[in-house]
């Protein structure tokens, strides 16, 4: 057991993601006595730092804008992140997702901590676009001043490898953020009606494929009375609300956002992922947790989750043509088939994605830095 001394510090950019993926290894960190400090935008009064809270983590208010672009806020993030660093002093730092990763570790080194830094995904600033170079060089500086660098796949480990972005000892590749498979687990659904329901469940952004996923959904209900196509989660790209939100199509349904997703994916035949490029898709883990067929892009992060034919289908990313196909498909089978893919699903991630291999993974590695630091 690790001395009740040491200080875990996590910078993260949102509460939500930490607590629904990163939850059972705080508890974990707090139970084998380590002071745990968690820095996110969220104000104290929101629900998941609450929770957090209550867990015995100590919390830090850090104002992060996680998709903007102006260098001045970022300034004052790595300020703020300084001023957090030395207050707190911690033993190690725990970062994810881009800024948090790209300047926490820039503090760090500075500060003198060590720190491991877990990349979720290759969003589209690092593969193209304007900011492609400025963003590699970034991340390089940050790999370099990192202790250890964990993956999610392994199109994102071999591209930062490739790219010479990381040396690969210092790379650890695990099952995305895993899935709790006692938190999530099938159901019994009390369907009223012979209807098939098709769940996307994500932030609504163009990233996402929520185009799509609409397009694909008026020309399905068009051509089939008993098919309905939901949608779950935040606008995250303002463009996309009235478009939704005033759908005349009754087989098109905006659920809100939830607080605990569970609710909404227990009463669906089939989670459709239609997102550009993901590290490892959460949405599909608890999906197949919870003994669903998936649908989703044939990319890094999705296709390690689904497996053609066996748990569901996988289709050409960008294209409305190859999703309809696969929808298509997926309404043709009989209800038999389509139990037996839900229980494929169920057994592939109790196997492959519990959450508990990727906690234990942490701390083998918290435990070999804080110790080498003694």
């Amino acid at each position: 057991m690790i001395s009740l001394k040491k200080k875990v510090l996590i910078l993260a950019n949102n509460a939500v993601g930490l607590y629904n993926f990163r939850f059972e290894l705080i508890c974990e960190l707090i139970k084998q006595g380590l002071e745990v400090y968690f820095a996110v935008p969220e104000p104290k009064e929101h629900k998941m730092v609450k929770l957090i809270v209550d867990a015995g983590a100590k919390y830090i208010h850090t104002h992060i804008n996680r998709r903007g672009l102006n260098p001045f806020e970022d300034i004052k993030l790595i300020i703020r992140y300084v001023k957090i660093v030395k207050t707190v002093s911690p033993d190690i730092i725990l970062t994810y997702t881009i800024k948090p990763n790209i300047y926490g570790s820039y503090v760090a080194s500075k500060l003198g901590k060590p720190t491991i830094m877990n990349v979720t995904g290759i969003g589209s600033s690092l593969t193209s676009g304007s900011l492609k170079i400025l963003v590699e060089r970034m991340y390089k500086y940050a790999c370099s001043k990192a202790t250890l660098i964990f993956f999610q796949n392994k199109h994102n480990l071999d591209f930062f490898i490739k790219n010479n972005i990381v040396s690969s000892e210092k790379t650890v590749l695990i099952p995305g953020s895993g899935v709790n498979i006692e938190k999530y687990k099938p159901v019994e659904w009390d369907k009223k009606d012979n209807n098939i329901r098709f769940l996307f469940v994500g932030r609504i952004m163009k990233e996402k494929g929520i185009e799509e996923y609409l397009k694909v959904a008026e020309k399905i209900t068009s051509r089939y009375d008993h098919i309905e196509f939901q949608i779950l989660g935040p606008f995250e790209e303002e463009k996309y609300k009235n478009l939704i939100l005033y759908n005349k199509n009754k087989k098109i349904n905006y659920l809100g956002k939830s607080d605990d997703v569970r609710n909404e994916i227990k009463e669906v035949d089939c989670i459709v992922h239609p997102s550009y490029h993901e590290g490892m898709s959460n949405v599909l883990l608890e999906g197949a947790a919870m003994g669903k067929p998936l649908i989703a892009s044939n990319i890094p992060g999705c296709k390690e989750i689904v497996e053609d034919g066996y748990n569901g289908y996988l289709f050409k990313v960008k294209s409305v043509e190859s999703l309809e196909e696969k929808l298509v498909q997926f309404i043709n089978l009989d209800d038999s088939t389509r139990k037996l893919m839900g229980e494929n699903s169920r057994n592939k991630v109790v196997k492959e994605f519990d959450r508990k291999m990727v906690v234990d993974e942490y701390m083998r590695a918290i435990n070999a830095v804080i110790k080498e630091g003694c």
